[in-house]
C-alpha cells in the first residue's frame, strides 16, 4: 500500500511506453491529446506524484528560491514575503522560507539548510547580531546568486535592496524639529546593523542641522519591541530634563513607548511629540495616530525577486556592489503635530 507508483506501474497498466508516459505527463506535444489524458486519468487514480527532487537534480535546477529573514512575526516582512512571491509564483518559482529569530546561529543553519536544499538563489535580510558573513560563502563559491536586502552588508558579487534610512530619519526628525521639539530623544537597538545604524546617524545629522546639541543619554537602547518601548518611557518618566520628542526605530516600540507615557499622564503630542518608522497597522489604532515613515515592503520584495529572478533566467547580471535604493515617505499623523500645521 506504501510502495510509491512510478512511471513503470502505469506504462505496464496501459501497455505502452515508459517514454511515452513521461512525455505526456510532462504535458509534451508529441503526445496526443487522447492518449496524455488516459495517462493523467490513470497517474492520478493510482495516486502517482512527480519525483520533482530527481528531475531537478538531472537538470542541475531546483526552481526553488530561499528567503532568510529576521522574524515572520513582523508585518514589514510579511509584506516583503508577499511580494517575493507574488513574483516567485508567477515565474514559476517555489520559495523555502526560514526566519533566524534575530540570531546568528540560527541564520547559519538555515543557511546550511537552504544551500543543501540547492536553492537556485537566496535573498536575506541579515539578523541584528550578524557580523560574519562566512556562512555565505559556499553560496558565492558555487555562484549561486545572492542578494541582501533591508538588513544588508557589502558582499562581493551581491547586490543590495533598501531604503534611505539615514536620510528618512533625518526627515522624521527635522519633522519634530518644525514643530518645536528642541530635546529630542532616540529609541533603538545596541545593533551596527546598516538599518539602525543609518536612522541614528540621521538622527544626529537633523540636530546638526538644526543647531541642537547632540545628547547620547537620550539613546535608548532596547529590542524594539513594544515591552522595550514601554522600558524607554520609565527612562524618560524619570528625566530630570524631559524630552520633547522622541523618535524611535520602529512603530511597535514607539506605541509601547507612547502608551507607557498616556498612562503615567504625558499628554501627546502636548508634552513629547512621537515619530515611528515602519507604518505599521498598528500606527493608526494608537491614539494618537502616529507619525511614521512608510516603507515599501511589498515593493521590495517585488525588486529583490525580480532583481533575482532575471539573473537566473539570463536576462540582467547581480552586479557586485550594486545598491537599489527605494523611496520611503514621511506620513505625519497625530502624534506629532504640536503646531497642527499638517503638511
Amino acid at each position: 500500500m506504501n510502495k510509491e507508483v512510478t512511471i513503470y506501474d502505469i506504462a505496464k497498466r496501459l501497455n505502452i511506453s515508459i517514454a511515452t508516459v513521461s512525455r505526456a505527463l510532462q504535458d509534451h506535444p508529441v503526445v496526443s491529446k487522447k492518449t496524455k489524458k488516459k495517462i493523467t486519468e490513470l497517474a492520478a487514480e493510482m495516486g502517482y506524484r512527480s519525483n520533482h527532487f530527481a528531475r531537478n537534480l538531472r537538470n542541475a535546477k531546483t526552481n526553488t528560491i530561499g528567503v532568510i529573514v529576521p522574524r515572520l512575526n513582523s508585518y514589514f516582512m510579511s509584506t516583503v514575503i508577499a511580494g517575493i512571491e507574488s513574483v516567485a509564483n508567477k515565474e514559476g518559482y517555489n520559495l523555502i522560507i526560514s526566519q533566524s529569530s534575530e540570531s546568528t546561529e540560527k541564520e547559519i543553519a538555515s543557511a546550511k539548510t537552504m544551500f543543501n536544499s540547492r536553492v537556485d538563489g537566496l535573498l536575506v535580510s541579515l539578523a541584528y547580531d550578524t557580523n560574519n558573513l562566512s556562512h555565505f560563502d559556499p553560496f558565492l563559491h558555487k555562484n549561486i546568486p545572492l542578494i541582501f536586502f533591508d538588513r544588508v552588508a557589502e558582499v562581493e558579487n551581491c547586490s543590495t535592496i533598501l531604503i534611505d534610512n539615514q536620510k528618512a530619519a533625518f526627515e522624521a526628525t527635522s519633522h519634530l524639529i518644525s514643530q518645536g521639539c528642541k530635546r529630542i530623544a532616540h529609541i533603538t537597538v545596541a545593533s551596527e546593523m546598516n538599518v539602525y545604524a543609518d536612522r541614528l546617524a540621521g538622527y544626529q545629522r537633523a540636530l546638526t542641522a538644526h543647531q541642537l546639541k547632540f545628547d547620547k543619554k537620550l539613546v535608548l537602547t532596547g529590542n524594539l519591541s513594544p515591552e522595550a518601548g514601554a522600558a524607554a518611557a520609565e527612562t524618560i518618566l524619570q528625566m530630570k530634563s524631559r524630552p520633547d520628542g522622541v523618535f524611535v526605530a520602529n512603530d511597535h516600540a514607539a506605541v509601547g513607548c507612547m502608551l507607557a507615557l498616556k498612562k503615567a499622564g504625558v499628554a501627546i503630542p502636548g508634552d513629547i511629540a512621537f515619530a515611528g518608522f515602519n507604518n505599521d497597522p498598528v500606527s493608526t489604532v494608537v491614539e494618537p495616530n502616529l507619525t511614521t515613515i512608510n516603507y515599501p515592503g511589498y515593493q521590495m520584495g517585488e525588486v529583490a525577486a525580480s532583481n533575482l529572478i532575471n539573473h537566473l533566467t539570463g536576462s540582467a547580471v547581480i552586479r557586485s556592489a550594486h545598491t537599489t535604493f527605494l523611496r520611503a515617505e514621511l506620513i505625519i499623523r497625530e502624534s506629532s503635530e504640536k503646531l497642527g500645521n499638517r503638511k
